[in-house]
C-alpha cells in the first residue's frame, strides 16, 4: 500500500503543478470531477444491463469495476490534495466505519 500512497501523492503533485487555481478552488474542481466519475460508473452499470435502448448492452462488469477504480483514485487524490496526513485520515476513517459496523452487529 506504500506504493499506492506514493503514486497518489505523485498524481496530486502533477495535478497541482498544472492547475491555475489555488487551494480550495482546486479542491472544488476535483469534487466536481469526482461526481463526473461517479456518473461514469452509473453509465457503465446501465450499459451492462442494457438499460439505454439507444445503446443496448454497451459495457461489461469489468468496465464498471474500472470506473469504480477511477472514482476511488479520484477521491484519494482529492484527499491528498487537501493536505494533512491523508493516509492517516483515510485509515482512521475506515477504523471508525468498522467500529460502527461492529457495534451495529452486536446490538440486540
Amino acid at each position: 500500500m506504500d506504493d499506492t500512497w506514493m503514486t497518489l501523492n505523485s498524481l496530486a503533485q502533477e495535478l497541482d503543478s498544472q492547475s491555475v487555481m489555488a487551494g480550495e478552488q482546486r479542491w472544488l474542481v476535483q469534487v466536481v470531477k469526482l461526481q463526473e466519475e461517479v456518473g461514469e460508473v452509473a453509465e457503465a452499470a446501465i450499459g451492462v444491463l442494457g438499460g439505454n435502448p439507444r445503446k443496448g448492452r454497451s459495457h461489461e462488469w469489468d468496465d464498471v469495476r474500472k470506473e469504480v477504480c477511477d472514482v476511488a483514485v479520484t477521491a484519494l487524490v482529492l484527499l491528498v490534495r487537501m493536505g494533512g496526513d491523508p493516509r492517516w485520515f483515510f485509515e482512521e476513517h475506515v477504523r471508525m466505519l468498522a467500529a460502527r459496523a461492529q457495534a451495529r452487529a452486536v446490538a440486540p
